[in-house]
């Protein structure tokens, strides 16, 4: 066998069948806006935080509905809630209420 230098990674594949369904319905039924998200990054670039520690909103919301409930609301955790984030949104969503209603749907202290 040819030596190429490089190998395979092991599978970074994503059971969703596993996934917590009911808690991620809830946020949804509570922030319709938890769907309008269209990961465009505007809000984690605008983030004062985001120089400070690694946040982003985009990446917690995906996070939540592949299940990763643990880096999610990691990501969201060093939140200051200064509003940056809803200004320049161009979908309108109030994020500062959405990671409220993350923070108490996960119920994170």
């Amino acid at each position: 066998m040819v030596e190429f230098g490089f190998k395979l990674s092991p599978s970074s594949r994503i059971n969703l069948d596993l996934r917590d369904k009911a808690s991620f319905s809830k946020l949804v039924e509570i922030e319709p806006d938890a769907l309008k998200c269209m990961a465009c990054g505007s809000c984690t670039a605008s983030c004062s935080a985001g120089i400070f520690e690694e946040t982003s909103l985009r990446s917690a919301l995906l996070g939540l509905q592949n299940g990763d409930k643990e880096k999610a609301l990691k990501l969201l955790s060093h939140c200051m809630f200064c509003g940056k984030c809803t200004m320049v949104c161009p979908r309108g969503i109030n994020t500062r209420h959405l990671i409220l209603s993350i923070n108490k749907i996960y119920q994170v202290r």
